[in-house]
């Protein structure tokens, strides 16, 4: 019997690239998102067994783990990708968007793991992979709010690891760093302020990588070799010299 993946922001960018990568590997899907037509168009693609759920994750994460149950499903594994980031001035952004976006980022990855992750340890086997980021590995001026969801996503994950150690449950964080998606227009970038951009790899890159690791059972991974040798390059700075290299990095053009 197949095992059953969920996936949440499967609508498009990363979230898709799993879900299509996934059900090549002979994965079941479920595919969470808030655009059901864009589900729908996904499921009938796939060559393997794919139901919808239509979700908002920062107000109904919650219910997602009996709207599961109603289906008879089992998750094997969960990849928690669904979130979004803000940009720009702090004390200039909208303060609900910015609640909304810890909620999705931080608090859905928190309810979901606890939703399905009890149910693997008896069975001796499954995983969870959260999608975080590189920006979570610094504090980024001007994506003050996203890149502390991010923080978040990376900590939570590797004290995961660790406490489902020798349990079979396996727990990977993925760290992409740039990748073209439509990311960058709902945290306000366009073409005249582009979001800064070193080692852009695309979002097939990122998954594929991401699998090949999780298989590994991976902790941790930053896909592609030019952001990782960027992080690496950087993470020995002290903090306030990174604060003032990203700070002119992202600061808005006036």
């Amino acid at each position: 019997m197949p095992e059953t993946a969920l996936v949440t922001g499967a609508s498009s960018g990363i979230g898709e690239q799993f879900a299509r990568q996934l059900a090549a590997r002979g994965y079941d899907l479920i595919l969470v998102a808030r655009r059901a037509d864009r589900l729908e168009r996904l499921a009938g693609e796939v060559p393997t067994d794919a139901k919808t759920i239509p979700c908002d994750l920062a107000t109904e994460a919650a219910s997602l783990q009996g709207r599961v149950a109603e289906l008879g499903a089992e998750v094997d594994l969960l990849v928690n990708n669904a979130g979004f980031g803000t940009s720009g001035p702090f004390i200039e952004n909208e303060a609900e968007r910015e609640s909304e976006e810890v909620r999705l980022n931080c608090e859905a990855i928190v309810t979901l793991c606890h939703a399905f992750v009890p149910a693997m340890v008896p069975r001796g086997r499954g995983g969870v992979i959260n999608v975080a980021s590189t920006a979570g590995m610094q504090p980024i001026p001007y994506e003050a709010v996203y890149a502390a969801t991010k923080a978040f996503a990376i900590s939570f994950t590797d004290a995961l690891h660790t406490e489902l150690r020798g349990t079979g449950v396996r727990v990977m964080s993925v760290n992409p760093g740039p990748v073209p998606t439509e990311w960058q227009e709902v945290a306000g970038y366009d073409a005249d302020r582009p979001a800064p951009a070193p080692g852009e790899i695309p979002a097939e890159q990122v998954v594929s990588e991401s699998l090949q690791a999780f298989e590994r059972g991976r902790r941790f991974i930053i896909p592609g070799r030019t952001i990782r040798w960027f992080i690496r390059a950087t993470q020995p700075s002290p903090r306030a010299l990174q604060l003032r290299i990203t700070e002119r990095m992202y600061r808005p053009k006036r």
